[in-house]
């Protein structure tokens, strides 16, 4: 099993010391740390456990100024070691260290009381008191406190041995999901190429797989793989881990950068979250407010909007809102984060990420608050539900919810089965994804559109398709669209005649002022049988609005009383019978006929007989040979 210590603390408070009497090894690996005695960023190495497992181990810094290192640290941590000098006692990085800690949810914490040979018992039975009641309500409340002396080497197998007991009681969870390596340092190694380390927060990765990096995308493969300075074929969750890496000739690689398995494309520059408020924070925070977000890694400019009606959340409270930050990076559901002042001088609090790629919101929209509670809190299928009914698509590939949840493809499908209030829609041998309360409310809008639609138009045969799509509340794709009338239609919700949607029930009929109106047009039609009027014509005989006409004449074609022989042409249903009687006698009789020769028979001009011929044509009693007709086999 996996584990990962590491170091929390003030500086000189004897962190580096600490690790060095443990494993023998110095993490203080830069000059100038040397130099100054302080350790200044991130140092690195293993203890050996009774199990004959090893732990990465983690040390950071402990000075205010590189808080940003320690940040960049302390993720990813099964146990903390935490130092407070005897002498000392309780300082501000002691503080902002242990507000950090428990903002990034780590459970499990040794306190080690140092320096104890310079102070007498009650001194260390002081300073104990002291760390129980700063930690009291936080996520390392009631953590076990060893005192040590590096003089001595008093409580050092103390200390060993409440490590291994600490780690190796009660289970270690594993996190689900894909591969992700937050990258805490990258360099060149002579002769390998690209090397980059960080702690496994998931997933596992392999020599030879495709990786990706995020932001920027850039894909490599995995040359070799290092844990523990030991070379292995595979790297694990939980594990500090050293990729080399081969691909892009010109990486921009560098810590904050996410290495990641392939499937994971998605970055983010605003995200939900649930936050907690430090007492550091004064007078806590404000809406609006700039700050620096940390996450894994990655350090950020990002303003802070609070969500809901209170413009300021104080010490020791929380809410939800919503981080805005000036660059894309990698952000998943469930990750935690920090945010300092823009100064970066405190940390004012942290919190949890529910909706990575959060839209935005107006502070007022009914039941937004409710829905981020179910984002935050809620069952998988109220989860899967909320991100469904949050996302302004109408369906949602299944690949976008695997992602959301933070779960690879097998995870994923074993989680399916148990989703409920979701409506799955097969497109092309494709799943898609969408809610009960979305397919109801787009049902819905459509039926009253149709229906408005009828009561204004109720001589059209329906609602234009594409007319509808367009006024619906969601993004509804063409085929998408298509699929959901499918199934509307097969629950005979509405009816479809081409491209038009109407209510099953709509029925066109010509009544009172409109009866009147097809009486006219039929007179005016009889009148001259194979030389009819033109619409302009009609609508002045008529005395109707053109609209009210084309209203009339489609319900009247539909009835199949007249016929639409071209543009603004029509012939009385009853001519046309006749004409194609005296075309289908004279083809009898002679192989074929000419325009020419078809005017003569109707005694009537060429504006009419073309049109006719091509009617005939396309309706299938006749075929064009040449400029001459004949009848159709």
């Amino acid at each position: 099993m996996p584990y990962i210590i590491g170091t929390a603390g003030h500086i000189d408070h004897g962190k580096t010391s600490l690790i060095k009497a443990l494993t023998g090894e110095d993490t203080d690996r830069l000059k100038e740390e040397k130099e100054r005695g302080i350790s200044i960023d991130l140092g690195f190495a293993h203890l050996d456990l009774p199990d004959g497992s090893r732990a990465g181990i983690v040390d950071v810094p402990g000075h205010e100024r590189f808080i940003r290192n320690m940040l960049a640290g302390a993720h990813g941590i099964d146990l903390a070691l935490f130092t407070v000098a005897a002498d000392d006692g309780i300082m501000p990085q002691t503080e902002e260290h242990l507000d950090i800690l428990h903002l990034l949810g780590v459970q499990r914490a040794i306190f080690v009381i140092t320096k104890a040979d310079l102070v007498t018992e009650g001194r260390i039975r002081e300073v104990e008191e002291d760390i129980r009641i700063l930690t009291a309500g936080t996520s390392l409340e009631n953590s076990p406190i060893v005192s040590y002396s590096f003089v001595t080497g008093n409580g050092l197998q103390e200390l060993r041995k409440q490590i291994a007991e600490t780690l190796l009681t009660g289970r270690k969870k594993q996190a689900p999901g894909y591969f992700r390596l937050p990258v805490d340092r990258v360099f060149a190694l002579q002769g390998h190429g690209l090397i980059v380390t960080g702690t496994a927060l998931r997933g596992e990765v392999h020599v030879g797989d495709r990786v990706r990096s995020l932001p920027g995308n850039e894909i490599f493969r995995v040359r070799s793989i290092q844990v523990h300075d030991q070379p292995v074929e595979t790297g694990l969750w939980g594990q500090r881990v050293a990729l080399n890496l081969s691909g892009a000739e010109s990486a921009s690689l560098e810590r904050g950068h996410v290495i990641c398995h392939e499937s994971i494309t998605s970055t983010s520059d605003r995200f939900d979250a649930f936050l907690e408020v430090r007492p550091a924070a004064g007078a806590g925070v404000k809406n609006h407010q700039r700050v620096r977000v940390h996450l894994g890694t990655a350090e950020r400019f990002a303003k802070l909007i609070l969500l809901g009606s209170a413009e300021k959340v104080g010490p020791k409270e929380s809410a939800y809102c919503q981080v805005t930050v000036s660059e894309p990076l990698l952000v998943m559901r469930g990750d935690r984060f920090i945010i300092r002042d823009e100064t970066s001088s405190r940390t004012l609090g942290g919190g949890v990420v529910i909706h990575p790629w959060a839209r935005k919101h107006k502070r007022d929209e009914p039941g937004l608050l409710d829905r981020l509670k179910l984002l935050h809190t809620g069952d998988l299928s109220g989860v899967v539900a909320a991100f469904l009914d949050e996302s302004p698509e109408f369906a949602v590939a299944p690949r976008m919810v695997q992602e959301f949840l933070s779960l690879n493809e097998q995870e994923f499908r074993e989680h399916i089965p148990r989703l409920e209030k979701i409506r799955v829609m097969t497109l092309e041998g494709e799943k898609l994804y969408t809610t009960e309360r979305k397919w109801d409310q787009l049902r819905d809008e459509l039926l009253q559109k149709l229906k408005d639609y009828h009561a204004a138009h109720p001589l059209a045969p329906g609602m234009d398709m594409e007319e509808v799509r367009d006024k619906l509340p969601y993004e509804v794709p063409p085929r998408v669209f298509r699929a959901f009338l499918e199934q509307l239609e097969a629950a005979k919700a509405i009816a479809r005649d081409g491209n038009f949607l109407r209510l099953p029930k709509h029925e066109i009929r010509l009544k009172g002022e409109e009866q009147t109106v097809a009486a006219r047009i039929k007179t005016a039609l009889r009148r001259t049988p194979v030389a009819p009027p033109d619409l302009k014509q009609i609508e002045t005989e008529v005395g109707v609005s053109a609209a009210k006409l084309r209203e009339v004449i489609r319900v009247m074609e539909r009835e199949k009383s007249i016929i639409r022989v071209a543009p603004d042409m029509y012939f009385l249903a009853e001519s046309i019978d006749k004409i194609r009687g005296s075309l289908r006698e004279h083809l009898s009789k002679q192989s074929q006929i000419t325009p020419a020769g078809f005017r003569d028979l109707l005694g009537t001009s060429r504006k009419y007989t073309i049109p006719l011929l091509e009617y005939f044509d396309r309706e299938g009693t006749t075929i064009r040979a040449g400029d001459a007709r004949r009848l159709r086999n």
